[in-house]
This record gives structure tokens, sequence and C-alpha cells, in this order.
């Protein structure tokens, strides 16, 4: 066939000027695959015509895809503060730059400068978070699921652990307690019903098999109604009574009361401390702000056994998460929760986000039709489940388009709003102070296109 006949040759085709500023061992690659596809479209009779311009632009534009970032910044207009989807909590810029200092050079993440000698990793933030909570130790693995599995794996492998049924939560990712109670060797024991559970039934449950009485927060549903739950204090005093391990995965602790009355519905890690729990465990990246880790706190010689666990390597953490996380609890420390982006947008009173919103009103009102409104949002994470507090949102109209429409246009600039009763909304408690103009000008761009 002379179409195929005149499909270029490999080695030539890369030869072209047009690929002179090229990884030539990556456009040979993909050269390949685009010449392959040519000739099963000549073959299949899909095209009758090419030309050598057209492989050109399309292998250039496949190396384009392939060296470009995939993961990019996008501006969060939602509302929702620590949206799993968007990365959660956001890093405050500031102490990115004190932590770049350590992480781009050589640093003593395992050396004792003190004693000349090796050193332990998680030494660098104990004295910070045992100052801060008043915990006897702390270890930091890569996020809350591990903190459970290791927990459950050091202390109840091929032992019960009594959990209410109430509590057997599934959260996003398929993550489920009983399967990660099988996977790290524990035996679950069920106890009371979905709605209900009494005091007695931790204390019928326990036998000379049980290892743990454990606790889980309810991160993405809440039982209302006829219901029953034992709070984790009660826990605690029967667990001591029984010479057992009563731990409690939070899920998403916070240290900071938080504002809008949800801290009467979900206590602090400070208020559970003061029972001098066996052990507690929170993520890193929701309400505490900080980065993706697993903390677990509690009395030392429970830390001291999960630091034998051999898992404990495949779990840890290395010198960024670290440095970040030990910036982060120092500005809780000393109370600075302006340096804690999330609770910086928690906080923020519906006064502050009406002027921001007026603010944004003004920059774009001659470009598109515009309402501020008052609204609810939710903070997000699992954090407060049904709990939604106030936000201060634009609606968007451009040209009459229905919401979807509208929410793809801004997709595509990468800015993420929300649809809400039929209306297209920019939330303005989740988006930062100096994205203001880089959503003006991407409404321009939308406009112009």
């Amino acid at each position: 066939m002379i179409l195929l006949k005149s499909i270029p040759k490999i080695d030539k085709f890369v030869s072209n000027k047009a690929f002179e500023d090229y990884s030539k061992t990556l456009i040979t690659s993909i050269s390949k695959d685009v010449i392959q596809k040519l000739r099963k479209d000549i073959l299949n009779e899909n095209i009758d015509s090419f030309n050598e311009e057209e492989l050109i632009k399309e292998v250039k534009n496949e190396y384009k895809n392939i060296t470009s970032s995939s993961l990019k910044k996008v501006i969060n207009a939602t509302g929702v503060i620590i949206h799993t989807n968007l990365g959660r909590s956001l890093i405050d810029k500031d102490a990115f730059d004190r932590v770049k200092a350590i992480a781009t050079s050589y640093n003593n993440l395992e050396y004792d400068l003190k004693e000349g000698k090796r050193g332990e990793r998680y030494a660098h933030i104990s004295k910070v978070v045992k100052k801060l909570l008043g915990c006897e130790d702390v270890l930091i693995v890569n996020n809350n699921a591990s903190a459970v599995f290791l927990i459950l794996n050091t202390f109840a492998k091929n032992k019960e652990v009594v959990v209410s049924r109430g509590e057997l939560v599934e959260i996003g990712g398929s993550f489920r307690v009983p399967d990660v109670m099988n996977s790290s060797g524990a035996i679950l024991k069920e106890i009371g019903t979905t709605n209900k559970t009494h005091e007695e039934d931790y204390l019928n449950a326990i036998n000379e098999n049980t290892s743990i009485l454990m606790k889980v927060h309810k991160s993405n549903y809440t039982i209302e109604g006829f219901c029953t739950e034992v709070e984790f204090k009660k826990i605690i005093k029967i667990a001591n009574e029984n010479e057992l391990i009563d731990y409690y995965d939070m899920g998403s602790g916070h240290i900071i009361d938080l504002p809008y009355g949800l801290q009467d519905k979900e206590p602090s890690v400070l208020d559970y401390m003061k029972y001098n729990p066996s052990l507690l465990s929170f993520s890193g990246d929701k309400l505490l702000g900080s980065v993706q880790a697993g903390i677990i706190v509690g009395k030392k010689k429970y830390i001291d056994e999960l630091k034998k666990n051999q898992l404990l390597r495949m779990l840890r953490v290395d010198k960024l998460t670290l440095a970040l996380l030990e910036d982060s609890m120092k500005s809780l420390l000393l109370n600075q929760k302006e340096n804690i982006p999330t609770m910086k947008m928690l906080f923020k009173s519906q006064n502050e986000l009406k002027q921001k919103a007026q603010e944004l009103k003004q920059m774009i009102d001659k470009y598109c039709d515009c309402t501020i409104l008052e609204t609810k949002t939710v903070i997000g994470g699992g954090t407060t489940p049904n709990k939604k507090i106030p936000s201060i949102a634009i609606s968007i109209n451009l040209n009459n388009y229905k919401p979807n429409k509208i929410e793809k246009l801004f997709r595509n600039k990468n800015i993420i709003g929300r649809i809400e009763d039929e209306k297209f909304l920019l939330d303005l408690r989740t988006i930062q102070d100096d994205e203001l103009n880089t959503i003006k000008l991407k409404i321009e761009e939308i406009i112009n296109e």
C-alpha cells in the first residue's frame, strides 16, 4: 500500500529539527507509539491520508502531556476547609520556608548532637507534644490508618478487641474498621446494638483473651434519636479496673477548642488526656491543620512496645513530615492559631468573610452577574459529622448558563466551587486572600474564550 510506504522511519522522524530541544529518549518512545497507531489506522482503513506536520504536533502534545505535572494547584471555593479530594489541610507558607532549609540540607534526623551518636527520629517532636498534651510519650506514623493498624497488631494479635457495633465505621476509600482488625490479626468482639451500647456490654464482653477496649470516632455519620453510647472516660475506667488497654481512634483530633458550638459535640485531645488514657490516635492533616501523619499519644510503656514492632519501619515518617509537624505543634503550644491555615479559615467571622466577598464582587461585577449570599458549609474530612458552620458565598451567573456548565468552566480553570439551590457558588471561607485576583483573571479568560 502506497500510504503504508509513506510512513516515516523512526530514526529519521525523531531527527527532525522540531524535536531538537526535547529529550531524544522520550521523543523516540512517543514517536514509536504514534507511528504504530498510524500504521494500524491505515490497515483498518480508518484514515486515507496523513502528513508529517500532524504527526509532529501529535508527538509534541503527548510529550507535553507526559512531562507536565499532574498534581496542580487549585483554588478551593467549595467552602469545605478540610477537603479530602483537594489535599486536606494547607501548610503555612512561612512554616514551609523554615522547614525548607532542613529538607534541602543534611540534618540530625537520627543523630544526637549532644551525645555524638545515633539518635531517635521521634525525639525531635516528642518534647513539644508532651508539653502540649501532657502525655507520657508520642509516636508518629504516616497516617491514622497506620496508627490503628500498628496498635492492633502490637497489642491484639490473636486477641479480642471490644468495639461497639455503632462505631464499626467505613470511611472514604472503603477503609473499614472490621477489615483493618482482621488484617492486623486482631479478633473483633462486637458489643451492643447499632443505636445503643451500655457499660455492662463492655463488662460482659471481657474474658481471658480480651486485650483492648476500643472506641472509634464516627467520622462521617451520626446516630440520632433513641441512642446511647459509652463515654471514653468510662471505658478508661473499665479498662483500668480489668487491667486492659483503652484506646480511642479519634480520627481527627483537635487541640484548640472549636467555634460555633462544635466543642460540646467534639471534645479535644486535651479533654481526653485529663483521664490519662492508655492510647489515643488522630490525624495530623485534619483538625490539627498540619501534614499527613498518624499521631499516637499515651502511656510510655505502650509507646515503647509500639516502637519495637518491626512494622514501624514500614510506617514511619520522613524528615519533612517531622519538621512540618513539629512547627505546627509549636504554633499550637504557643496558641498561635493564625499560623495554622485550617484554624485561620475556621475562625473567620461572618463580617470578615462579607468584607472579602464584597472585595471580590467589586473585582468581577463587570464580567458576570454575581450576588453575595449567606450560606452554610461543613468543615470536612470526617471531622464533625452532620454539623454545619455559617459562611458567605458569591453566586455566579454567566450568560444565563446552567449551573453545571458554569461549574465546568470554572473547574477547567482550576477553580473548584459548588452547586447549591440551582446556583453555582464560590464560598469565601476557603478562598485565600491572595487568590481573589487570580479568580478575577480566570473569569476574564472564561468570558473572552
